[in-house]
């Protein structure tokens, strides 16, 4: 049977992941095109069943907003293929056909009263009101011959329209989000109803999929790849030893800059999955050594990318001379750094797995990505198939540059050694917490700064911990998490009192946006 396929086509919305995602858990593979794809590349797509146009920030009757041509939708026309705009999306069809869109008054943001006006196929199952969540400045003011309205608002005249004929619809609210309350029932409605899809894909053939996939490109070739014991390098090198067997050989490199205890058991983990090839190699020193003086960010990162690329160039030179030439680079790139280095214009290959750094000068090796397809979520269902355990499915991601970027400032032993300590002590209590799985990361931050406190009695003038925590489903974006206050007083009592040099701890309460999860 064809893979069924939607198509989201990405106008710069903040949501478009989160599009792509909600349709892969309807049971129907999606994939994320920029808006300018050209046709002869949506042409090559197998079993496209639908098109999903997607949020953005931009106004369509603006200069160089993103558009799609008449063209296109001659194009879906011909293939009978289905087209659902949402926000955005739902503006620019009506704008290219020959409708009309204003700036509104007054934002429309937030929870919205949408009144349903005819509840066949996209609305089937919709009450005559329901929630649904609303972000725009325009709204469609006229609609193309051959369209209707479907639904409304007290400050949106057209909130949801179709064209039946052509299996065109739009709406201005947000289904993907969870304050929609049936926006999946309605995204459903579109795939099955609307496109007619059967919703068959899923993890359960995927590994199977994938390796032959991986066998036939492969050969007979030998693959090195870069480990760092997250999920997403240790899934991927699974399915590579699955497919390549002993011509796999893992790197896990040492910088010196994990948490507590955390390289051993990267080791120990790795040393448990029996494959043939596991090398480390202890480099400390020599990021240490890199980093001493360096106080800005971006040039933290560049010393590190560096000086990985070195140890591990020179690493894969010496396996070579024992075990012959490698011809592939494993990588545990997923889907959402794919689609984001596509959308920058950065087609460098790069070493997701553990720097995203790019490849060296000279190392002409061949990309080989068994996860590029997949999200997080996806990749835990993964590991779990694999038979890994909940230690590593739910590691939480940890940054390239490792516990460099969370301390601000030179990067010193004394610092590391600070700043581990504070960080085990958050995780212990998380892990200990009925929290544990719903936050994304937690860690701590070392500050620059010093503050005045008091402890038995004398005067201490000590640094300051920031302690971070945030839920997200992709980090594409993250809220912080809202954890007990017995929690997090226990965690700035047992940081204070256990790790020297530190008197105050402080926690962060910003959302990304405005704010990154990671400091640095």
């Amino acid at each position: 049977m064809e893979k069924e396929t939607i198509i989201v086509l990405d106008f710069g919305g903040q949501y478009t992941h989160l599009i792509s995602r909600r349709i892969r858990e309807l049971g129907v593979y999606s994939e994320i095109k920029s808006y300018d794809t050209p046709l002869e590349e949506l042409e090559k797509i197998s079993g496209v069943k639908g098109i999903v146009f997607s949020g953005g920030p931009n106004s369509v009757y603006e200069k160089n907003s993103p558009l799609v041509s008449k063209e296109f939708f001659s194009w879906c026309k011909e293939r009978k293929i289905p087209i659902l705009g949402i926000c955005y999306g739902h503006q620019l069809i009506p704008y290219i056909l020959g409708g009309a869109v204003k700036r509104l008054e007054r934002r429309e943001y937030g929870k919205t009263v949408l009144h349903v006006e005819n509840r066949e196929d996209i609305f089937q199952g919709l009450e005559d009101t329901e929630i649904v969540w609303m972000s725009h400045g325009d709204q469609v003011l006229e609609l193309p011959p051959g369209f209707e309205k479907i639904g409304h608002t007290d400050n949106c005249p057209i909130a949801a329209y179709r064209n039946s004929t052509d299996k065109i619809y739009g709406v201005q609210f947000h289904i993907e989000v969870r304050h929609t309350e049936k926006g999946n029932k309605i995204l459903e409605n579109f795939l099955k109803i609307i496109c007619g899809s059967e919703a068959t894909w899923g993890m359960k053939n995927w590994i199977e999929e994938t390796t032959n996939n991986i066998r036939k490109k492969v050969g007979a070739s030998r693959v090195i790849m870069a480990v760092s014991g997250g999920v997403d390098s240790t899934v991927a090198a699974i399915l590579l030893h699955k497919a390549v067997g002993k011509n796999l050989h893992c790197v896990f490199v040492d910088n010196g800059l994990l948490r507590k205890n955390e390289a051993q058991e990267v080791i120990n983990g790795f040393k448990q999955l029996n494959l043939e090839h596991i090398h480390f190699v202890d480099a400390g020193e020599k990021f240490l050594k890199g980093l001493k003086g360096v106080t800005d960010p971006e040039k933290k990162r560049r010393v590190i990318a560096d000086t990985f690329i070195r140890i591990f160039e020179k690493k894969a030179k010496e396996l070579e001379k024992i075990h012959g030439k490698f011809e592939y680079l494993g990588q545990g790139t997923i889907y959402p750094d794919r689609v984001e280095s596509a959308a920058t214009g950065k087609t460098t290959a790069k070493i997701k797995s553990h720097h995203n750094v790019t490849l060296p000068e000279g190392m002409t090796l061949k990309l080989v990505e068994p996860l590029a397809s997949l999200y997080k979520d996806e990749v835990r269902k993964v590991g779990k198939m694999l038979g890994l355990g909940d230690d590593v499915i739910w590691r939480q991601p940890f940054p390239g540059p490792s516990l460099a970027v969370r301390i601000i400032g030179e990067v010193t032993e004394e610092k590391l050694s600070i700043l581990r300590e504070a960080d085990a002590i958050i995780q212990e209590e998380i892990q200990k917490s009925d929290f544990k799985n719903s936050i994304w990361q937690s860690f701590a931050v070392l500050l620059p700064v010093k503050s005045v406190g008091v402890m038995g009695d004398a005067r201490t003038y000590e640094n300051v911990i920031a302690v971070r925590a945030v839920e997200s489903e992709d980090a594409m974006t993250a809220n912080f998490a809202k954890i007990d206050w017995d929690i997090l007083e226990r965690i700035a009592s047992r940081i204070v009192n256990e790790v020297r040099g530190i008197n105050r701890v402080v926690y962060d309460i910003t959302n990304k946006p405005p704010s990154t999860v990671e400091w640095e």
